[in-house]
């Protein structure tokens, strides 16, 4: 399948957090040198939405507010289709499983066949929607990423198990919190840490979500808070 390289994909990111109370660290790996977006760089786990997450069935759903601010200034109902992107991209690209033991019921599609084998069903409750981010225009590739925080807690299996990963990510590792600005990162993940400081004191969700849009005409910086709700509901 071809690949309009012009047209913006919806994406999911997943920052991993461990040791929160103690020594908090985040999970990155390094990209290609010859990788079309962002060579080179240190990322976090993630990527384009595949047409199959939509169908993909979660053990548990996404909580109900970033559920709600993932639908607003979104024309698609893509809330479940972003969770389950995340869950697979941390699979494919760390070899980790956010899921809970399960039998998958169906069909499953070949992009979840490995994660199906490990015996769980993909799980969305954990996930935490903190950021949302669009690629400005003139890049290679154009991605409307959102961001979710995931606490370890929720991850099965050894944390530092990375033989299941592929080899789009190399040296993975969980990176000090306070040490993570000493390695190359895009400029948006510089941001983005800056939110994730934020939630390592306090769990709970934010009051809202930042948006970074970047149009073809200007770039604004949004807050995401939620879809109003029809009356009587």
């Amino acid at each position: 399948m071809s690949i309009d390289k012009t047209a913006v994909r919806d994406a999911a990111t997943v920052i991993a957090l461990r040791d929160r109370d103690s020594n908090p660290a985040i999970l990155m790996g390094q990209r290609g040198s010859k990788a079309a977006f962002m060579p080179n760089k240190f990322v976090f786990p993630g990527g384009a939405v595949d047409p199959e997450d939509a169908q993909v069935p979660l053990a548990t759903p996404l909580p109900d507010l970033c559920r709600d601010r993932l639908d607003d200034q979104c024309n698609t109902d893509l809330h479940h289709a972003l969770a389950t992107a995340a869950i697979r991209e941390l699979w494919e690209e760390t070899g980790l499983v956010l899921g809970q033991p399960g039998d998958w019921r169906g069909d499953v599609p070949p992009d979840w066949r490995s994660f199906a084998r490990t015996g769980h069903v993909p799980a969305a409750d954990g996930l935490q929607f903190v950021f949302r981010a669009l690629t400005p225009p003139g890049r290679p590739r154009r991605f409307d990423a959102r961001f979710f925080l995931v606490d370890a807690a929720h991850i099965h299996g050894d944390l530092d198990d990375f033989s299941h990963a592929c080899d789009e990510l190399s040296h993975l590792q969980w990176i000090e919190l306070d040490r993570a600005r000493d390695f190359d990162l895009p400029f948006i993940t510089e941001v983005v840490l800056a939110e994730v400081a934020a939630r390592v004191t306090d769990p709970a969700p934010p009051a809202s979500v930042p948006f970074f849009r970047n149009d073809d005409e200007e770039s604004l910086f949004l807050r995401l808070y939620g879809r109003p709700k029809p009356e009587g509901i």
